[in-house]
């Protein structure tokens, strides 16, 4: 929940002081930054699903070996993702669709996020494995601070020194630059339950994990894929306007579903734990409070999305304005996807949990790539406009149903009936 206040305060300030057009800016270059964090997301849930089974075994030196492997290649692999963006970012926006008016903001911001994608990869990781760690308080704490620390200096970087959208790439870097070194100097004590150890070179653990992670590697990816089909077409219906309004669409999104994502990440090493320490009535308590937990959140949400509707919007617009109507309009229909969006983001975290990287992996790339795609396709040419914004409640009704029918088969197997 914290994350996405600070991200969508991001978007406020930007949306307020630099132009709508450079919140358009900041949605075209998205899927860059959702490919940092597609890795990341894969690495720490598929990884802390493997370390909290191995504590769960008893294997504790292990498991923190697995914990430094997981770290140390993480931390290689985005020093190749940032060079590889970096070199090639010209033509990445091209691709993405930036058009010439939003040029010049998507290349000041897209290098500069770039340059700490280091950093965004550690927090992450960081943000998982402190709740591996026993020490999800700790998580929380450093969630706050880098969040803190990025409206602060939104509010430093672009109101006050007037840096405009480069002054929110690297009030965004700095937030995430705090919570990485915090979690880089507690794991490297060793008196904590998990720390940094030698690690024991095991490309399986790697692959493993990799595995295991993938459905919400596959999400993040997914996402880019679909912002990007999402700015073409708004861009074909309604120009620019149209970008900023599904901008701030995505934000309110990031907001309401958050508390599914946070609940989901938070109860999965919990149930990795119960699971590999072979405590079926624990996980069948866990389980069950997570389903009537996610019932509840759902209601509510959805409830939220409609009545809060227009105060999120003004937010970022200021009042009244074109994009405004174009925005409001489109929530209300896009609202109904948070009734089954809670289920299936704690399905697939639960299948990864069990390290059924298969089973978690088909129900992220169906809601949000393949009925995603099918959707935005078939969709508008029913509905016109209305068909995008029913195209993301769509895609989740239909893997509502995949996922209580998986749900339902697999409960004997991991013995949570």
């Amino acid at each position: 929940v914290f994350l996405s206040l600070y991200t969508i305060i991001d978007g406020i300030f930007v949306s307020r002081f630099v132009g709508q057009s450079a919140l358009s800016a900041i949605n075209i270059t998205l899927p860059l930054i959702c490919l940092t964090y597609g890795v990341a997301v894969m690495l720490a849930t598929g990884g802390s699903a493997i370390v909290a089974k191995k504590f769960g075994e008893g294997k504790s030196l292990e498991a923190k070996q697995n914990f430094s492997l997981i770290i140390g290649f993480s931390v290689l692999l985005s020093l190749i993702l940032m060079i590889i963006e970096l070199l090639c970012m010209p033509i990445l926006l091209n691709w993405l669709g930036a058009t010439e008016n939003l040029y010049s903001y998507c290349y000041k911001y897209g290098i500069l996020i770039t340059l700490f994608i280091p950093m965004a990869m550690l927090k992450s990781l960081f943000e998982f494995f402190m709740i591996t760690a026993n020490k999800p308080n700790l998580g929380l704490i450093n969630t706050i601070i880098g969040g803190v620390t990025n409206i602060i200096l939104d509010y430093v970087f672009i109101a006050v020194l007037d840096l405009g959208i480069s002054g929110a790439a690297l009030a965004t870097g700095i937030g995430m630059t705090i919570p990485s070194v915090i979690g880089v100097i507690y794991f490297m004590n060793q008196k904590n339950y998990l720390h940094f150890v030698k690690p024991k070179l095991d490309f399986k653990v790697i692959l493993q994990g990799m595995g295991n992670g993938s459905s919400e590697m596959v999400t993040n990816l997914s996402t880019a894929v679909t912002t990007l089909l999402f700015n073409l077409m708004m861009i074909k219906y309604l120009g620019e306007n149209g970008v900023a309004a599904m901008t701030i669409v995505l934000y309110a999104q990031f907001l309401l579903m958050s508390v599914y994502l946070g609940f989901a990440s938070g109860a999965a090493p919990l149930i990795s734990f119960s699971y590999g320490e072979n405590n079926t009535s624990q996980l069948k308590k866990l389980i069950n409070y997570s389903r009537r937990f996610i019932f509840v959140a759902s209601i509510v949400t959805f409830l939220l999305a409609l009545l809060l509707a227009s105060t999120i919007i003004k937010i970022f617009t200021g009042g009244e304005t074109e994009v405004y109507y174009i925005t409001l309009s489109g929530f209300r229909l896009f609202s109904l996807s948070f009734l089954p969006m809670g289920i299936n983001i704690f399905t697939s975290s639960m299948f990864t949990a069990f390290s059924n990287g298969r089973i978690s992996a088909l129900i992220s790339v169906l809601r949000t790539l393949v009925l995603v795609i099918i959707g935005i396709i078939v969709l508008p040419m029913l509905f016109d406009l209305n068909g995008i914004w029913l195209t993301i409640p769509f895609a989740e009704f239909i893997t509502l149903i995949v996922s209580l029918y998986l749900t339902k088969r697999y409960s004997n197997y991991y013995r949570y009936a």
